[in-house]
C-alpha cells in the first residue's frame, strides 16, 4: 500500500508540473503573447492538454489506483492512511475516472478550440459584433455536450460540467438555492429603488490609471497578497493562476473612468490568490494544493472584495490615502458620502462591476441560459436576444450592444460551461464563513479599522487556506461553521448593511 501510494504520487506530481506549465502558456496568451500568436499557441495548448490526458489515464495509475483499493464506491481507498493521504487517493481517484470516460481526441479539440475562441471572443467583444463569436461557441457548446455524455449524468448535462467545478453540486441543488435567492434578491432591490439614490458623480470623473495601478497594488500588498510569491498584470479579463507553489499570479484591468472597477478586481483576485498562497506544506506539490471548489474559492474573493472592500471599516483606513491620491476627484467628498457612493445599487449591464445585491442575479441569469444551451432549448444564433429578454425579466434593463451584454465574460470562449453558479454560492459562503470568523474574533470592522488584517488573513488559513482539497466543500463548510451551505447568513448580512446605507430599517 504504502508502495503504491508513494509511486502514485510520484506520477501525480508530474501532472501537477505539467498542469503549471500549461498555465504558464495561458497566462502569457492573456498578458504578453502578440495577436499573431494565436494559433500556434492554441497548437501548444492542446498538446499539453493531450500529454496531461495521456499521463492522467494511463494503465499505471489506473492499477496504482487499483491497488489502493479506491473505486466509486471507496475513492479513498483501503489503506490505513492519515486524512490528507486519503484525500489524496480521493482526488486522483475522482481525476482519473473522469478522465478515463473522455477519448483524448475529444480533450485535444476543446483546448485546441477555446484556444481559437478566445481570439474570436476578444475580436467580438470590441467590435461589439456577437457574429464573430457566434461559430466558435457553437462548437464550444456541441463539444462541452459531448463532454457531458461520455462522463455520464443523471438528470441533466449541465449535472455532469457544474461537478468539475463544484464537486458533488447538482443542477437541480443549485436551482433549490438560486429560487429563493433570487426572489429575495429582487425584493431586495425594488425596496432599495424606492429610495433616494446615493450620489457618485464623484466616482465616475476620470481617474490616471497610473495612479489606479499604484493605489490597488499597495491595497493588495496591505491586505496580505505577497509579491514575492506573485506578480499583477493587465489583461482583457481579470483572473488568478498558479504557476508554481511560490508563483500565484494575478491579473487586473482598468478604466480611467471606472475606478472602482479596477481597484475592486484587485482586490477580488488577490482574495483568490492568498487562498492558493495558504496551503498547507504539508500538501503543497500535489493535487490537493488548490481550493476544494471554486465556490469557496470564490467566497475568498467576495469576501475580501466586499465584506472587507466595501466596508465603512475598510475606507476609514484607506480613505485618506485614497483622496490624497485623487485630491482633485475626490475635493469636498466626506467619507460617508465616499462609502455610499461605493455601496450604491442599482441594476447594471455588466456582472463584474455589478453590487452585492444585484450581482448574484447576474449569475442566475447566466445559469439559466448555459442549461437551456447545453440541452438544446437555446440555439447559439438566438443568444443575444434570449440575453437581452432575460436581463429586462431579472433587472429590468437591455444592454445596448452585444459588447455590454453576452459577450462581457471570457467564460464560454474558454470553454467553461458550468462555472458561473460558483460565483454566487461564493457569495453565500462568504457570509456564512464571515458570520463564524466575528464568533471567534470578535467584530472584524474593528480589527479592519487597526490597519492591521494578519488576524483575519490568519483566521482564513487556520480554517480553510491550509487544507487546500483535504476536505470536500460541505464537509470544509460544517467544519468552519457547525452546519451546511446556508443563504440566509448573506441575505442578512445584506439586510443589515443595506438597511443602513439606503435607511431601510423599520420599513
Amino acid at each position: 500500500m504504502k508502495e503504491s501510494l508513494g509511486n502514485l504520487k510520484k506520477a501525480a506530481r508530474e501532472l501537477y508540473l505539467l498542469e503549471h506549465t500549461q498555465a504558464t502558456v495561458s497566462w502569457d496568451q492573456e498578458t504578453q503573447m502578440p495577436d499573431a500568436a494565436n494559433e500556434e499557441r492554441s497548437d501548444q495548448l492542446a498538446l499539453l492538454e493531450g500529454i496531461m490526458h495521456q499521463k492522467l489515464t494511463s494503465p499505471e495509475i489506473g492499477r496504482l489506483l487499483s491497488a489502493l483499493g479506491a473505486d466509486d464506491e471507496k475513492p479513498e481507498g483501503k489503506g490505513n492512511f492519515d486524512i490528507e493521504d486519503k484525500a489524496f487517493v480521493r482526488e486522483m481517484y475522482r481525476s482519473y475516472s473522469r478522465a478515463s470516460r473522455l477519448p483524448e481526441k475529444l480533450v485535444t479539440e476543446i483546448a485546441r478550440q477555446t484556444g481559437l475562441a478566445h481570439s474570436s471572443w476578444v475580436e467580438a467583444r470590441k467590435n461589439a459584433d456577437f457574429s464573430l463569436f457566434e461559430e466558435d461557441l457553437e462548437k464550444i457548446i456541441e463539444l462541452n455536450r459531448e463532454k457531458a455524455g461520455k462522463i455520464g449524468y443523471k438528470d441533466h448535462p449541465y449535472d455532469a460540467l457544474l461537478d468539475e467545478y463544484e464537486p458533488w453540486m447538482t443542477a437541480s441543488k443549485v436551482e433549490e438555492v438560486f429560487g429563493p435567492l433570487g426572489k429575495n434578491l429582487a425584493d431586495l432591490t425594488a425596496r432599495i429603488a424606492k429610495k433616494k439614490q446615493v450620489e457618485t458623480s464623484f466616482v465616475e470623473k476620470k481617474y490616471p490609471v497610473d495612479k489606479q495601478n499604484a493605489f490597488g497594488t499597495k491595497v493588495v500588498e496591505k491586505l496580505g497578497y505577497d509579491f514575492g510569491r506573485g506578480r499583477l498584470d493587465i489583461s482583457a479579463h481579470p483572473f488568478t493562476t498558479t504557476l508554481g507553489t511560490n508563483d500565484v499570479r494575478i491579473t487586473t484591468r482598468y478604466d480611467e473612468s471606472l475606478v472602482l472597477s479596477g481597484l475592486f478586481s484587485n482586490i477580488h483576485e488577490g482574495g483568490h490568490a492568498m487562498y492558493e498562497m495558504g496551503v498547507g506544506e504539508n500538501i503543497q506539490g500535489n493535487i490537493l494544493a488548490a481550493g476544494v471548489s471554486l465556490g469557496i474559492h470564490e467566497s475568498q474573493s467576495r469576501f475580501w472584495e466586499n465584506m472587507i472592500g466595501r466596508s465603512r471599516a475598510f475606507w476609514e483606513i484607506f480613505y485618506p490615502d485614497f483622496q490624497k491620491t485623487f485630491s482633485k476627484q475626490t475635493e469636498g467628498v466626506s467619507l460617508d458620502d465616499f462609502y455610499k457612493a461605493v455601496n450604491r445599487v442599482e441594476p447594471s449591464f455588466i456582472r463584474v462591476e455589478a453590487d452585492e445585491v444585484t450581482y448574484s442575479l447576474h449569475v442566475i441569469l447566466r445559469f439559466e441560459i448555459e442549461k437551456a444551451m447545453l440541452s438544446g432549448d437555446l440555439k447559439v444564433s438566438s443568444l443575444p436576444d434570449e440575453w437581452n429578454r432575460r436581463m429586462k425579466s431579472l433587472l429590468g434593463i437591455v444592454p445596448a450592444d452585444d459588447s455590454e451584454g453576452v459577450l462581457q465574460d471570457v467564460h464560454w470562449s474558454a470553454g467553461l460551461i458550468g462555472y458561473f453558479p460558483t460565483y454566487a454560492l461564493g457569495n453565500l459562503y462568504a457570509a456564512q464563513f464571515m458570520n463564524s470568523m466575528e464568533n471567534q474574533l470578535g467584530d472584524v470592522g474593528k480589527i479592519v479599522r487597526s490597519g492591521d488584517f494578519s488576524s483575519i488573513l490568519g483566521w482564513l488559513r487556520e480554517n480553510i487556506h491550509q487544507y487546500g482539497r483535504v476536505y470536500p466543500a460541505e464537509k470544509l463548510c460544517r467544519r468552519v461553521t457547525g452546519e451546511s451551505l446556508n443563504p440566509d447568513y448573506f441575505m442578512h448580512y445584506l439586510e443589515n448593511k443595506y438597511g443602513e446605507v439606503y435607511g431601510l430599517r423599520g420599513n
